[in-house]
């Protein structure tokens, strides 16, 4: 599957995930910490059984990443990755989603992530930053405005 394909699963993969987390919350049975230490223990089994089925096929995973990766690698991993993104994230989105209607939380969040990489990807990576990037991140933010506020 190409990479369009695979981002659309994993955001309706994560748009359902989310209305069902959203209808956890609101019970008030269910706390945000709860939620992302329940997602979490859930998918960490199934992350690790999928690795080790892709590097036993030799597929997209180098079986010598640990040794071969060198602590500058391993500090982004462990720091965005896992703090960052996973930790941080989750928590902030998931307290975002207790307090606030879904239908705002999710597309704010999920706007301001593609745009820092937009910027960061262009900053830090130096990967091209064209006229139809800066349109449509405009274009793309002004339609969040929109359906964000009163």
């Amino acid at each position: 599957m190409n990479g369009t394909v695979l981002a659309v699963l994993a955001g309706a993969c994560w748009g359902i995930g989310e209305v069902f987390t959203k209808s956890v919350l609101h019970t008030g049975r269910v706390g945000p910490l709860t939620a992302i230490a329940v997602r979490s223990t859930v998918a960490i089994p199934v992350l690790w059984i999928v690795y080790w089925i892709f590097v036993q096929q030799r597929r997209t995973e180098p079986t010598t990443w640990l040794a071969d990766a060198g602590g500058g690698t391993l500090a982004k991993l462990i720091l965005g990755s896992g703090l960052i993104a996973g930790a941080a994230g989750m928590v902030l989105f998931y307290s975002a989603l207790k307090t606030g209607e879904i239908s705002r939380v999710k597309p704010i969040a999920f706007t301001v992530a593609p745009m820092i990489g937009v910027l960061l990807g262009w900053l830090v990576l130096g990967e091209p930053m064209t006229a139809k990037k800066i349109v449509a991140i405009a274009l793309v933010m002004s339609g969040v405005v929109l359906l964000t506020t009163g």
